[in-house]
């Protein structure tokens, strides 16, 4: 049975936009919001990890997310509570298992394209080899249904842009949306609630308003999620990394038009012509 970790939150918080005066291109005065960056340093078993720059929506989630996709902590069930203080601006993750090895891996990083985060460690590539993941067959219409629904969740960009958005959707439904200053933070934030669920990513499809990197790649592949649908373009190692790991990639995806880079067959096209009516959207 698996023995979740205890949460505990102190009262103090963070605000996820802030107001300022701004003059546009006429002279004219406006009140606008933008996005806040609050920074969160990272603590495992009192062994500094990382600061990550966060929105901080959903830190306690972001922090375990981030632990695990840097191959820190594999089994959640030796972490015994997770702290968050944003009065100091700390997370502290505490844990069963003896951590005297983690000097060492810190040692091991790879400085990457990621925006509110960069690194990657050096066991994390090995962890990947052997992975098989699941060719599922995505129809076109379902598609263009789910990109549609996507378009609805972005709240905080709307409001202050400067964030990216992730999403963990399965058919043409989204089960989870989270903004951030970095987008890895915000697949970090969905792996952690994945893990924390239980849940597996064999049936699900991984969106990302950023490029798709191969850090991208490698963590869509490490929450198990066979499809990676991006509205943005992709890297020349991030395409290569989705072909060998067996990842269906999907960039420049918005309203009618996309491109597969890789897993092409398991596209269903169903819909006739290269856009879909308004008529056949409702249906």
């Amino acid at each position: 049975m698996t023995q979740l970790p205890k949460i505990i939150k102190t009262n103090s918080s963070v605000k996820q936009t802030f107001t300022v005066d701004i003059m546009d291109e006429y002279g004219d005065m406006q009140t606008k919001e933008i996005a806040c960056e609050h920074p969160l340093t990272v603590y495992l078993n009192w062994i500094e990890i990382v600061t990550l720059m966060t929105l901080g929506e959903r830190p306690s989630a972001l922090v375990l997310g981030y632990l695990k996709n840097q191959g820190f902590i594999e089994d959640i069930n030796a972490i015994e509570s997770v702290i968050i203080d944003w009065d100091t601006n700390s997370a502290a993750v505490i844990t069963k298992e003896n951590t005297d090895g983690v000097s060492k891996t810190l040692e091991k990083k790879t400085v990457t394209s990621g925006c509110g985060q960069g690194t990657m460690y050096g066991n994390v590539m090995k962890k990947l080899e052997g992975v098989t993941l699941p060719q599922p067959q995505i129809s076109q219409a379902k598609l263009y249904q789910l990109l549609e629904a996507l378009t609805h969740h972005n709240e905080t960009y709307k409001a202050a842009g400067a964030v990216h958005g992730c999403a963990v959707c399965k058919d043409t439904g989204i089960l989870s949306f989270v903004e951030d200053v970095g987008r890895h933070n915000a697949v970090d934030t969905l792996a952690g609630e994945m893990w924390l669920k239980g849940e597996t990513g064999s049936d699900k499809i991984f969106y990302t308003t950023g490029r798709l990197t191969s850090e991208m790649v490698i963590k869509v592949a490490q929450m198990g999620i066979p499809v990676l649908l991006s509205r943005s373009g992709a890297t020349q190692m991030g395409y290569e990394l989705a072909q060998k790991l067996g990842i269906t990639m999907i960039a420049r995806a918005k309203g009618h038009r996309f491109q597969v880079y890789s897993g092409m067959d398991n596209l269903i096209l169903d819909v006739k012509g290269n856009a879909m009516s308004d008529t056949e959207q409702k249906q």
